[in-house]
């Protein structure tokens, strides 16, 4: 699926090629192909993630809603052919701000607690997206908490 993913984000590239700075388009689509990749993980594709993924895309990311439907195409698509997550979370890495990634971790719980089960595998690519962009321990455990709490009062 990530491969599918990586030939989306490289469409919605700058055309220029330029690295130095990442335009917010490109910043939401490599959030929402690591936020599809939660949901995706397990290899079960819950109606409660995939509408989490669909409402946190469209408005903690505001992806467009013709790019949100093909990003919900690419989702629904269960190809087991996987590329590495590094080129995403490089560029997460590398050009977002604490803040961005933190919200991005709690997208992340969020979509995995959706559907009241968190699988162990949901839990291991949080872990290794948090500690690829260099997010501290306490703001993982953070963002995980401030998702579980939304999660009760929803």
């Amino acid at each position: 699926m990530l491969n599918r993913i990586a030939k989306f984000f490289e469409r919605h590239r700058q055309a220029d090629g330029a690295e130095e700075a990442l335009s917010f388009s490109q910043k939401q689509l490599a959030a929402a192909a690591l936020l599809m990749e939660v949901a995706a993980v397990d290899r079960v594709f819950e109606d409660a993630e995939f509408n989490e993924f669909k409402h946190i895309v469209a408005n903690v990311y505001e992806i467009s809603d013709a790019d949100l439907e093909e990003l919900c195409s690419i989702a629904r698509d269960k190809q087991e052919n996987a590329t590495s997550l590094y080129q995403f979370t490089q560029l997460i890495n590398d050009h977002c701000t604490t803040e961005e990634k933190f919200t991005l971790v709690k997208s992340m719980w969020q979509i995995a607690l959706a559907d009241g089960d968190l699988d162990k595998y949901e839990e291991h690519l949080i872990r290794r997206v948090a500690e690829l962009i260099y997010l501290s321990h306490t703001d993982f455990l953070v963002a995980r908490n401030a998702a579980r709490d939304q999660a009760k009062t929803v």
